[in-house]
């Protein structure tokens, strides 16, 4: 964790420094993935594709709404902030090789693309995936006080940019991550030169709202949206910004939630179909079904109306017996 108070001022910002030249730069190709990636870690990049609840995978997918990971504890009722070196990948695909988020467990999410990141925000019941109970939340990044990452070997993967071999994507080297147990959000910032800027890890104390202004509230939904401005980053009239650091007198305002558009709205049953769960939260869409999501809604109608196929046969040929016999007797 980052040291706060005002005195340590200077030793934080040794201890970052060291971590900024400590943090690894080694890209990995999803597609081929060696067990370990980091020193002294807990669980495996090496996870194949089936889904199971004691899983020790430490490789998040970022995609979209329908396909996306989050870091939780290996151990139930556990404090996140106290294992963030050892969490492991929970997502709403069946076939990462992670453990899955089960029944209830998100109850809203709201994923955005902007020119410089994606971002999904939302609740849940974060019990499900082993957070104790009123725990107020820790983050997770890619470069922890050691420089090694919270957790160690953590990888993030997306396919929103680069869809790579297999749509797997691509490794993304700047994100963040909040947990705690009834909020989340997650950062994932495209790879260029202010990457690191728009996924500063400094703020860990700071909470999702502050750090990624966006839409917590009910509803399942995907939108397009502007950047905004940087965490931690303040433009001032003559054109200069000033910096906050994380520690140094009063924590400023969050900036405002970025304009969003072209929003697709789902119906969570549809949405995370293919993981065979249903969130508790459903939204129905205002219009027709979007297309984003048209897949999983044909399979779905396919799978009615083959039964609905299948009932009319049968009482058509319970029927023609009924005829025959009449006819006979």
């Amino acid at each position: 964790m980052i040291l706060v108070t005002p005195v340590r001022a200077a030793l934080a910002a040794l201890t970052l420094s060291l971590s900024a030249r400590a943090q690894y730069t080694a890209t990995y190709d999803p597609n081929n993935l060696p067990p370990t990636s980091e020193a002294d870690q807990a669980g495996t990049n090496q996870c194949g594709t089936t889904n199971n609840a004691t899983s020790k995978c430490q490789n998040l997918y970022v995609n979209s709404v329908q396909d996306f990971c989050l870091w939780g504890p290996q151990v139930a009722n556990s404090v996140i902030g106290n294992v963030e070196q050892v969490v492991v990948a929970y997502c709403s695909n069946p076939n990462r090789g992670t453990r899955s988020f089960g029944d209830g467990t998100l109850i809203s999410a709201h994923f955005v693309e902007t020119p410089d990141y994606i971002q999904i925000t939302g609740s849940g019941n974060f019990v499900n995936i082993n957070i104790a109970s009123g725990d107020a939340g820790g983050e997770l990044d890619p470069h922890g006080a050691d420089g090694l990452g919270n957790p160690h070997g953590g990888l993030v993967f997306s396919n929103v940019w680069n869809s790579g071999t297999n749509n797997l994507g691509e490794q993304i080297h700047e994100w963040t991550n909040f947990m705690s147990v009834s909020e989340y959000c997650i950062r994932v910032c495209k790879p260029g030169p202010r990457a690191a800027a728009w996924c500063e890890h400094i703020y860990d104390v700071t909470g999702c709202h502050w750090n990624m202004p966006g839409n917590y509230g009910d509803g399942f939904d995907s939108c397009k949206g502007d950047s905004g401005i940087p965490m931690g980053e303040y433009p001032q009239p003559d054109g200069t910004t000033s910096t906050f650091h994380q520690g140094e007198g009063a924590t400023p305002p969050a900036h405002p939630a970025p304009s969003a558009s072209s929003c697709q709205t789902y119906q969570s049953s549809s949405l995370y179909a293919a993981a065979a769960f249903t969130p508790t939260t459903t939204v129905v869409p205002s219009g027709s079904q979007p297309t984003a999501t048209s897949n999983l809604s044909s399979n779905n109608g396919g799978v009615a109306a083959a039964g609905l196929e299948l009932k009319f046969t049968v009482i058509t040929a319970l029927i023609g017996m009924f005829i025959a016999v009449t006819v006979i007797f």
